[in-house]
């Protein structure tokens, strides 16, 4: 096959046909078909499954911002909490993923499936641990943190139901995985978009009591949230149990499988550690923005939620590489891995910086549509505008993570956000915020700094190839 058959679309394919075939469901071969099709086949309903997740949690923030800086800062301490659980959530479905997708790129569905069910056995005994301990102890959990009485009497119910209702986050995670790893994205698009629909549709009947249902206030937000992911779990066993897909799960895949096992828990656990790491960090950058009031941690949380509004559709792009990196090495054919990543960078970096640019621009909007408070607008805006400024750099830092975790290879990114994150983001972000006198836009500062150096040592680490003899 030529060069040119590889890296472009073929011309009877137009652009609008392709997109249609994207959101539809594509049956493609993604080891054989050209580089640059097969890209935006993946990534497309990958983005329209993370921007749906961006509008459930701009949305949630919008309503929860009416009820004060109390019930922001209350999601706020409870979203650093629920950073374990996202961790593990993403760790677990990295070692899925990447299994899933070398089988399915080595022609061997049924083993696909079989790793499937292993994976799902880990995500359930996981998230029943998480489960007991947020019930138990939530709300000493969000004191730890730093909450005030204030935010702990307006947000212990909150915690509880948000860290209580946890297994949604992870089956919603883990099974997603496995139908991206599949080459099933635009199933996992359905998947969010209806469960977020629901909890998007519930979230204000349930905090300002609308028709029939209860005013609830905060803690109507966690129940519209956990019962909007419960609901998408049972749609997700729907399809990972019925006939079309390219993963199928019968009762013959039923059962322990202690080899697949392994094989999935010797990814899973550095790629949790990874997680972890990445995420914890931002847990440390709530704890030292703590000490300058609630409006910081207020201003902080609607600040990067509207970050995360362009940076989770960007993980859908970075997905995408993750698993045409995973399919190309099972099927022999590094060199075509080793294309698909970088072209997907670049696709993430035109999208994300230009989005930036936005950012940047009209910071001062975007915020007043989340808060009317003047000191909490002024902390959002400030962090709005200084994360953004790095755009440019995370778009080929996030996909060539996602490639590394692709081929199989979590040790290299842990030890990327080891170094980048904890050892250089925090130590930078407390200089910054105290002996430096910056407070606040210190930490917003470190976050931007330490995110470009992410990308930068990332490329560097993916050009040298040794992720291509990695082993699944």
């Amino acid at each position: 096959m030529s060069q040119q058959a590889v890296d472009t679309v073929p011309g009877d394919q137009s652009v609008w046909a392709t997109l249609r075939e994207a959101v539809r469901g594509s049956h493609l071969d993604y080891t054989t078909a050209p580089i640059g099709r097969a890209v935006i086949l993946l990534a497309v309903p990958m983005v329209l499954e993370m921007m749906m997740e961006s509008i459930f949690a701009v949305a949630d923030i919008f309503f929860v911002g009416r009820l004060g800086p109390d019930a922001v800062a209350t999601v706020g301490f409870t979203e650093s909490l629920m950073v374990t659980v996202y961790a593990l959530a993403v760790g677990i479905s990295i070692g899925a993923s990447a299994t899933v997708a070398r089988r399915i790129g080595e022609k061997d569905p049924e083993r696909a499936a079989g790793a499937a069910v292993q994976a799902i056995i880990l995500g359930i005994g996981v998230a029943v641990l998480l489960a007991a301990i947020g019930v138990l102890f939530g709300p000493q959990l969000v004191g730890v943190m730093g909450a005030s009485d204030s935010v702990l009497a307006t947000g212990s119910v909150y915690a509880r139901v948000m860290l209580g209702g946890c297994g949604g986050v992870m089956l919603l995670f883990l099974i997603n995985a496995i139908f991206r790893g599949a080459g099933d994205a635009a199933i996992a698009m359905r998947v969010l978009w209806f469960a977020n629909t629901i909890n998007i549709v519930l979230g204000p009947c349930l905090i300002f009591g609308l028709g029939p249902f209860p005013e609830m206030g905060v803690t109507g937000a966690a129940t519209a949230t956990t019962i909007g992911r419960w609901c998408g779990v049972l749609y997700q066993l729907y399809h990972l149990t019925r006939p079309g897909g390219r993963l199928r799960v019968t009762r013959a895949h039923l059962g322990l499988d202690t080899g697949a096992m392994r094989s999935i828990l010797r990814i899973s656990g550095t790629a949790t550690f990874q997680n972890f790491v990445g995420t914890a960090s931002w847990t440390g950058l709530i704890k030292i923005l703590s000490g300058f009031g609630s409006a910081a941690v207020a201003g902080n949380t609607i600040g990067i939620r509207i970050v995360l509004f362009a940076l989770l559709p960007s993980f859908g792009v970075s997905n995408a590489a993750a698993t045409l990196v995973g399919q190309n090495l099972g099927a022999g054919r590094a060199d075509r891995a080793e294309a698909a990543a970088w072209k997907a960078g670049l696709y993430n970096t035109m999208c994300l910086g230009s989005v930036g640019l936005v950012f940047l621009a009209f910071a001062p909007l975007l915020i007043s549509i989340f808060t009317n408070d003047p000191e909490v607008a002024a902390y959002g805006i400030r962090c709005l505008r200084i994360v953004a400024a790095g755009f440019f750099f995370y778009g080929y830092g996030m996909v060539l993570t996602q490639a590394f975790n692709g081929a199989g290879d979590t040790r290299t990114p842990t030890w990327i956000n080891l170094t980048c994150l904890w050892m250089w983001e925090l130590p930078l972000a407390w200089a910054l915020a105290h002996p430096a006198g910056l407070g606040p836009t210190g930490v917003f500062v470190a976050v931007s700094v330490a995110f470009s150096t992410l990308a930068l040592v990332s490329a560097w680490l993916f050009s040298k190839g040794t992720w291509k003899t990695k082993q699944v």
